[in-house]
C-alpha cells in the first residue's frame, strides 16, 4: 500500500512539470500576442494605459501616436519579449523584440541617441531630426539624451536583439553602431559625458582634474544651464559605461571597452575628497560640485553613489583593476556612517563638507493646457525634513548599502567575472535569476484578452488644469468650499466623461512575463 501512494506521488510530481509547462506557455503567447498587437504603436509602448486601451500615457509622451524609450516603455518590453524567446525558442517573441528595436530605430535622432519620446504621427515627425526620415538639416531640438538610461537602455536592446539575429537585420545592426559611435565622440576627456548634448563637446573647455570641494556655494538655484555638467544623476555615467562594457562583448571592439575604462578614469577622479569620500550628482569644468535643476544643490549624494560603487564593482570583475575596488571602501564606509536613524533610508543631498542632510520645501505647482507650468512658491534648500518635496526623492533608500558591503567583501577575496549574456538594464543584476513568483497566480490575474488589469488612474488626454498642494488650501465650486489637503492633486478636465479608474501597465506585463519564464526553467 505504502509502495503504491508513493508510486502515485511519485507519477503525479512528474506529471506536473508537464501540464504547468503548457498552461504557462500558453499565458506567455495570450499576453504577449494581446500587447503586442493590441497594445503596441509600430512596436513600442507607453508606461501606462487606460482598460479599454482609450488612452495611453508615459512620463514625457501621451496618445496614441507617441511610445515612451525610458524606463518603464518601449525597451524594458522588448527585452522581456527577448527573456521569453531565450527561455522558449519561440521565434513569435523575437520578432516581437524585432518590433520594439525597429520602433527605436524610428525614433533615433541625428545626434545619435534618443529624446524621451518617439513621435510616429508623419506631420509631426517632421519636426523632429530623425535619422530614419534623413531630417537632419536646420533641426536643433531635441537633443540626445542619457538622463534615465534613455538612450542607454534602447542601445542595449538594439544590441540584444542584433546579437540573437546574427547581426543580419541592417537597419538595427547600423543603428545600434551608429549610436555607439556618435557617444564616442562626445565622452569627454577625463572620461565623463554630459546629461544631454547635440554635438561633440570643445575639449579645450573641460581641463582633468580631480574634484575638490568649491570655496562657497551658493544655497539659491542660480538658474544656470547644467546640460554640459559631468552627470552621474540618475545613474547616467554608470549606464554609460556598462553600456560599452556590453558593446564591447558584443560586437568585440575594443574602442568599446576602452571607453568604458575611461569612464571609470573618471569616477576615481571625480571620488571627493575627505571628508566625504563619495561622489556629487554633477560637476562642472572645475571639478566642483555644481547646481544642475532648482532641486538639485550642489552637495555629496547618498543616492547615485551606491550606483557608483556598484558600477566600480563590475568594472573591477571585467578589468581585474584593483583601483576600481579600493575605491569602494572608503565611500563605502562613508556612506554606512550617513545612513538615517533605522538603517532604511539615506539622504540623496549631503552639505559639502558638514555631511547635514540637506533637503527642499515644497511648493504649488500649475500646469494649464496651453501655458505651460509654473511654480509659485517653496523650492528652497532646508535642514529641515517637514514639508519637503515629494516628486524627487531629497531622501533616498539605503537598502543597497548591505548587499554592496556583502559584494564587496566577496570580491576582496575572489574576483569573479560576470556572465556573458546580460538581462534586464541593470547589468549588475544579470547574474541573478529573476524572481520567479507564483505561476499559477499569475495565470489567474489575467483576464480574458490576456491582460492584466490594476486599480488606478492616469488621468485623460483632454486635461485643462493640474495643481499640486503644497500645504492644506480650500478649493471653492460656485462658492461652495471643498477642502484640500496638503499633497493632493486637483485636474479639471474637459467633457463630462471621468477618467477610468482601471489601467494596464507596462511594468507588470513586464515583470509577469519575465516571472513565467523563469518558471519555464531555463536554465540561466
Amino acid at each position: 500500500m505504502l509502495r503504491s501512494v508513493v508510486l502515485l506521488l511519485l507519477a503525479s510530481a512528474c506529471a506536473l512539470p508537464a501540464q504547468t509547462r503548457e498552461q504557462i506557455l500558453s499565458a506567455m503567447k495570450k499576453a504577449s500576442t494581446f500587447y503586442l498587437d493590441r497594445v503596441s504603436t509600430q512596436g513600442g509602448y507607453h508606461y501606462t494605459y487606460t482598460d479599454d486601451l482609450s488612452y495611453g500615457r508615459s512620463e514625457h509622451s501621451e496618445g496614441p501616436t507617441q511610445v515612451e524609450t525610458q524606463r518603464e516603455g518601449t525597451p524594458v518590453v522588448g527585452m522581456a519579449y527577448l527573456e521569453a524567446w531565450q527561455a522558449t525558442g519561440d521565434r513569435f517573441y523575437l520578432d516581437a523584440a524585432v518590433k520594439a528595436a525597429r520602433a527605436g530605430v524610428a525614433g533615433q535622432l541625428c545626434s545619435g541617441g534618443w529624446d524621451y519620446i518617439i513621435e510616429f504621427d508623419p506631420a509631426k515627425r517632421a519636426n523632429y531630426p530623425y535619422r530614419a526620415d534623413g531630417n537632419c538639416k536646420g533641426q536643433k531640438t531635441p537633443p540626445t539624451t542619457l538622463d534615465d538610461n534613455v538612450s542607454q537602455e534602447m542601445v542595449r536592446l538594439l544590441m540584444r536583439v542584433d546579437r540573437e539575429l546574427k547581426f543580419r537585420d541592417a537597419p538595427i545592426h547600423e543603428a545600434a553602431l551608429y549610436a555607439l559611435d556618435t557617444m564616442l565622440t562626445v565622452q569627454y576627456p577625463n572620461g565623463a559625458w554630459p546629461q544631454r548634448f547635440s554635438a561633440p563637446p570643445d575639449g579645450s573647455r573641460f581641463p582633468v582634474k580631480k574634484a575638490s570641494y568649491p570655496e562657497s556655494w551658493s544655497r539659491k538655484w542660480p538658474g544656470e544651464n547644467y546640460k554640459e555638467h559631468y552627470t552621474f544623476n540618475d545613474n547616467s555615467i554608470a549606464d554609460m559605461i556598462d553600456m560599452y562594457l556590453e558593446a564591447g562583448r558584443i560586437y568585440g571592439d575594443k574602442r568599446f571597452t576602452a571607453a568604458a575604462e575611461k569612464g571609470g578614469g573618471f569616477i576615481l577622479l571625480a571620488q571627493m575628497p575627505e571628508p566625504q569620500p563619495a561622489w556629487a550628482q554633477q560637476y562642472d569644468a572645475e571639478m566642483h560640485p555644481a547646481w544642475a535643476r532648482l532641486f538639485e544643490p550642489p552637495s555629496v549624494t547618498g543616492g547615485e553613489s551606491q550606483g557608483i560603487m556598484q558600477i566600480l564593482m563590475v568594472l573591477y570583475r571585467e578589468t581585474g583593476e584593483r583601483k576600481y575596488l579600493d575605491a569602494v571602501g572608503p565611500a563605502l564606509a562613508y556612506l554606512e556612517k550617513s545612513v538615517l536613524p533605522g538603517g532604511r533610508r539615506i539622504p540623496r543631498f549631503m552639505e559639502l563638507k558638514t555631511n547635514r542632510a540637506l533637503y527642499i520645501t515644497k511648493g504649488t505647482q500649475i500646469q494649464a493646457k496651453g501655458l505651460g507650468s509654473a511654480r509659485i512658491d517653496g523650492y528652497q534648500i532646508s535642514y529641515d525634513d517637514k514639508s519637503v518635496i515629494t516628486h524627487y526623492g531629497v531622501i533616498t533608500g539605503a537598502e543597497r548599502l548591505p548587499r554592496i558591503r556583502k559584494e564587496y567583501d566577496a570580491l576582496r577575496v575572489e574576483r569573479k567575472a560576470r556572465p556573458d549574456r546580460l538581462h534586464g538594464l541593470s547589468p549588475w543584476m544579470g547574474d541573478e535569476l529573476v524572481t520567479r513568483g507564483d505561476a499559477a497566480q499569475i495565470i489567474r490575474a489575467m483576464d480574458d484578452r490576456g491582460a492584466w488589469v490594476e486599480e488606478g488612474q492616469i488621468g485623460k488626454a483632454d486635461k485643462v488644469v493640474s495643481v499640486f498642494v503644497a500645504h492644506d488650501m480650500v478649493l471653492t465650486i460656485n462658492g461652495r468650499a471643498i477642502p484640500v489637503k496638503e499633497n493632493d492633486r486637483i485636474e479639471l478636465f474637459d467633457g463630462p466623461q471621468p477618467p477610468r479608474q482601471k489601467i494596464i501597465r507596462s511594468a507588470t506585463f513586464v515583470r509577469n512575463l519575465e516571472r513565467l519564464a523563469a518558471a519555464l526553467g531555463d536554465g540561466r
